[in-house]
């Protein structure tokens, strides 16, 4: 069945009060902040997310955040997609990034997953990494810490305050401005030196 649905925004990180404050939940809370400026009404469960719908101009959006864990977390995307009827190329997905340093903020049209476990299995589910996308640089570990145990570590409190402050509402912008004005001007803007 299809809706009435034009583009869906999707938030990667995993379920769970032990990974709210994780750099890896750095999609979940620009969806979070997205959907409270956008007025969203409610959180519903569906296809293995958290949905929330919500107006842009003349689109209806949906905002997801997949609750399948992040490794799975491609499972739950395809089926939205194939619920709202939307293309892969009308897809946002928002989600942390090793490669960009703490606080950048990049769009970004297709790609792999650069070792990234939930770019991972969404180019497996949906046979594609041709979808937009808003990176949130978090930094390499320090040192030799292992990436994975880096992504999931809780956040200290001053670095949690600086993610909430400034990199989730600079990705929060970027997201609205592919929504608004497209990826390859949301490049421009907040790909260069900033």
């Amino acid at each position: 069945m299809r809706s009435d649905v034009t583009r869906l925004v999707v938030g990667l990180g995993n379920p769970g009060p032990e990974y709210a404050g994780t750099r890896h939940n750095a999609g979940f809370m620009v969806v979070d902040l997205l959907a409270d400026s956008l007025c969203a009404a409610y959180w519903k469960d569906e296809s293995g997310a958290k949905v929330a719908r919500v107006r842009l101009g003349d689109d209806e959006l949906v905002l997801a955040k997949p609750q399948t864990f992040m490794n799975v977390s491609g499972k739950s995307v395809r089926r939205l997609l194939d619920v709202h009827g939307v293309a892969p190329g009308d897809l946002v997905v928002v989600h942390d990034d090793l490669d960009l340093l703490e606080g950048e903020v990049r769009a970004k049209r297709g790609g792999g997953h650069g070792g990234h476990n939930g770019l991972r299995s969404l180019v497996e589910a949906l046979g594609t990494g041709d979808y937009q996308r808003v990176r949130v640089g978090i930094g390499r570990p320090p040192g030799r810490q292992d990436p994975a145990d880096f992504v999931l570590e809780p956040l200290r409190r001053d670095a949690l305050e600086r993610m909430r402050e400034t990199s989730v509402p600079d990705a929060a912008a970027c997201v609205m401005h592919v929504l608004e004005h497209g990826v390859d001007s949301a490049m421009r803007e907040f790909n260069g030196p900033r």
